[in-house]
Order: C-alpha cells, then structure tokens, then sequence
C-alpha cells in the first residue's frame, strides 16, 4: 500500500477538524457543515485550506442518503487531500459543470496562476458518476440533441445528446465542462484507487499539468446514457486525456471500457488563424488551445499496465504543425476492440489541422502489446526515433502495423517480435 495513503487510511477519523492524543492531525468532514451536498463540500475544502489541507468524504450523507449529488465543479486549490473514502459523488440533473477542476481555471481566467500539489485518493469503492439525466455532453463541437440517432440518420454527425436541447437562452453545444475531472495550471497532481462512471464527455483530462500521477483507476464510460429506458448516444467518451504543455507523467493500471480513445496524447493546433484565449466557454479546453512553443510539448509520459476494451484506440497519440509530442513509454497493453475499424495504439492523426511536421512526434517505445482491431499500431506522421517490441496481434490483417504514410518519410523506426499471430 501507499505510505502516504496508508497514513490517512489509518490515522484519519471521520470527525470534525481537530487533534488526537496521538497528534495526527483529523481531516475535515463535510458533514460538519450546512447546506447542500456541493456547498459543504466546497466549506470543508475552504476550512482545510486553513488547517489540515486534508478532506475526507465519507460513505455516510449526514442528510441520510449514500449518494453525493454534485450541482456545480467541485473547485481545488493547491495544497489540498482529498479523501474519497468508500463514497459515491455524482453529478446531478441540475448540473453542467465538471465534478472536480482546479480552482485557478474557469470561465473568463484569462490568467491562471500555478497551482500545485492536489491529491485525490479513493479508500475501497470510491466512484465518480455522470448525472442520470446530463443537461449537456460531448465536446465544444457537438450540438446537443434529444434524439441524437435521429439526427444522425439525417447525415447530422457533429451531435450529442443533453436535456438542454432546444430550450430558449441555454449554450446548444457542448464544451469543457462536461469533463469529469478538469486539471490545468498545476504542478503535481495525484489520482489514486477511484472508479469512473458515464462521464459526460472526456473523463479526466489535463492542460499544461507538469509532474501528474494516476493509477489504479477505472473507467466505465460507454457512448451512450439510459434515460427512461432509452439509450441515447453521447459523443466524445474518452478516459485520460492529456492536452498542450503535460510533462513528467505517470499512468499505470488503468482498466476499462470507454465509446472513444482509452487514453490520448492530443497536441493539437486546429485552427490557428483563430484567437484562442484562456477561459474560452466554447471550446474543448479551459486553457488556450493553442501550441505556443516547446514549453507546450507533451513529453516524458510513462504509461503502464492498460486493460481496455473500446470503440477507438488503446492509446492515440496526436500531434499537429510544429507541436511535439515526445519521450513517451508505453508498457503492457491489452487491448480488446469493440470494432476492427481500429487499432491499440495510433501515432499521428489526421483531421485535426495542419498534418504533424517531420520529427515533431518522436522517441517513443512501445512495448509488451497485445490486441486485435485493425492493428496494433496505425502510423499515420513523419514520426522519428520509434521503436515497436513484443507486440501479439490478433486481428484480421496480416501485419502489426499499419503505415497510412509512406515508411521512407518516417527515421529509425524499428519492430523487433512485433508479429502477427493466430
């Protein structure tokens, strides 16, 4: 067990602010406070800023139910624990917001400030869930829709569904907040033993994070929500995503199924003639999404210990124009497709602006990689230094990669035991 985590596991209660005799210092529990479940939350993270920088949530609702009801993001600051101990916090009816986001980023911060050192720690079944009925999913470029298939029949693809739909005066698309988990601006940020639900769009997602840690956590999202019965198709059902300006990142044990990439690496520029600004409502990124030099690279990323089962990748690796996406290791992957449309592990990417400049996505391994789909990997940019190993592909075609870009444009890729087998 984590020292750290075993320290409060064992040396925290669930009381109020406080001391022991023992000179452990007490978490803050929310049920100490009045108010909706959202408002003590927010007291006890306001309390603990002060004091024990430490918030833990326990099972038990003071107001007698086992559920959390989140109506807007849970905002952190820097220097906060938080302790999700066996408990259920989900989004409601009423929200169209994140769960959880750091607090120096939001609608019209045009200027974070860094924040630093955020923990979230799960004890035993701690779980994050979507609202039953979402007022909005999908990213900034869907328009919501009460009958997504519908639309879709009519050649209207960019849709998602929210009860929003239609109502006078409310945002029709999509946007940032439908991310579950929002981190952006900080340095060092911790995400242990929790367990994802039917998030509203992307589950958790970081920009211009350095020094990140996530293990031990699942994700459940499909492409679609059950309201009254009816599956009704949300759009853009990532697990971890990492945008412009993420560095020094750990990801190891993650399992689970998700309707879009398992995990993505999206270093994208897709409209550059466009301003992009900090704190924009209508995108897909509450920092700006834009490349504005090497500082906004994604690299030194070490990804472990995959289990999934989804529509698209495994692991999608995108770049555009002059941003870089580099030093990267990927170890033991299984991948199981939903579809053979795709592969366990895409380098490239196309449609999202200028194509990837020659050597801008480079030195990356992987290795140890298992899965069927259309490959195991798809190379799809002038990609350098890449080296594939100890991959087993058990798809339809005859080969472990698959190059949609000539293999003479690309320098010092190598496959050793990268093999099709039956």
């Amino acid at each position: 067990m984590n020292c750290f985590l075993a320290f409060f596991l064992f040396g925290f209660q669930s009381l109020a602010l406080g001391s022991e005799e023992s000179g452990i210092p007490q978490a803050v529990n929310p049920n100490a406070f009045e108010g909706t479940d959202t408002e003590r939350i927010l007291q006890a993270i306001e309390a603990a800023k002060e004091s024990v920088q430490v918030v833990r949530i326990p099972k038990e609702n003071a107001n007698g139910t086992a559920v959390w009801m989140i109506d807007s993001a849970l905002l952190l600051p820097s220097n906060m624990t938080l302790i999700l101990d066996n408990c259920t916090l989900q989004l409601s009816d009423t929200s169209r917001d994140n769960l959880f986001r750091s607090d120096n980023v939001g609608l019209g911060v045009t200027d974070p400030s860094w924040n630093e050192n955020i923990r979230i720690y799960g004890i035993g079944n701690a779980v994050l869930k979507g609202a039953t009925n979402p007022r909005a999913t999908g990213d900034g470029a869907r328009t919501l829709s009460l009958n997504p298939q519908v639309e879709q029949e009519k050649g209207n693809w960019r849709v998602s569904y929210g009860s929003d739909a239609g109502k006078p005066g409310l945002k029709q698309t999509g946007d940032w907040r439908n991310i579950m988990v929002l981190i952006g601006y900080v340095r060092d940020f911790s995400l242990k033993n929790v367990r994802f639900e039917n998030a509203h769009g992307w589950t958790v997602s970081f920009e211009r994070t350095v020094g990140i840690d996530i293990s031990d956590v699942t994700i459940f999202n499909q492409e679609f929500v059950t309201v009254d019965g009816q599956q009704l198709m949300t759009a853009n059902k990532d697990g971890i995503n990492l945008r412009q300006g993420c560095k020094n990142v750990r990801i190891d044990n993650i399992s689970g199924l998700t309707g879009d990439d398992f995990i993505a690496l999206s270093n994208l520029d897709t409209a550059p003639d466009k301003p992009k600004q900090n704190g924009d409502i209508n995108g897909s990124m509450v920092t700006a999404s834009r490349w504005y030099g090497p500082e906004d690279d994604i690299e030194q990323v070490v990804i472990t210990n995959i289990s999934c089962q989804n529509r698209y990748r495994a692991i999608a690796i995108r770049g555009s124009d002059k941003a870089g996406i580099h030093h990267v290791f990927i170890s033991g992957v299984i991948f199981r497709a939903r579809e053979d449309r795709y592969e366990a592990l895409l380098i490239g990417g196309r449609g999202y602006g200028e194509e990837s400049l020659p050597g801008k996505i480079h030195t990356i391994q992987a290795m140890n990689i298992m899965g069927n789909g259309q490959s195991l990997v798809r190379i799809q940019a002038k990609v350098a230094n890449c080296h594939f190993l100890n991959g087993m592909y058990t798809g339809l075609n005859e080969r472990a990669t698959l190059h949609e870009i000539d293999s003479a444009e690309t320098r010092n890729v190598t496959e050793n035991a990268w093999l099709k087998v039956r």
